[in-house]
């Protein structure tokens, strides 16, 4: 969730050959150094610039790799998610006797 007091708005100027400038006070704040990689996401119209490696499609594709492996389709997943849900909550809580 973002709210005011973790959403900082920063400007920079796209220069030549495309590059930007990341200011120092942001670079020092999530500690990314010169040479270090940075992940771009074009998000519609917007452009995410994050320090870390985005796994978000690397892990769906992982998932569904494996889903095909064992023959288990989305409708399956959701047709047994309140029993596991349930589960969970039994595991979590206890009982509800």
């Amino acid at each position: 969730m973002i709210t005011d007091t973790n959403l900082k708005k920063f400007t920079t100027q796209l220069r030549q050959r495309g590059q930007i400038t990341i200011p120092r006070k942001l670079r020092e704040s999530l500690s990314i150094d010169e040479g270090d990689v940075l992940t771009l996401l074009q998000i519609g119209d917007n452009i995410l610039l994050t320090p870390r490696s985005l796994r978000t499609f690397e892990l769906a594709d992982k998932i569904s790799d494996l889903m095909e492996e064992e023959g288990v389709t989305l409708a399956d997943l959701l047709n047994d998610l309140p029993q596991i849900r349930a589960e969970v909550y039994e595991e979590k809580y206890g009982s509800n006797d």
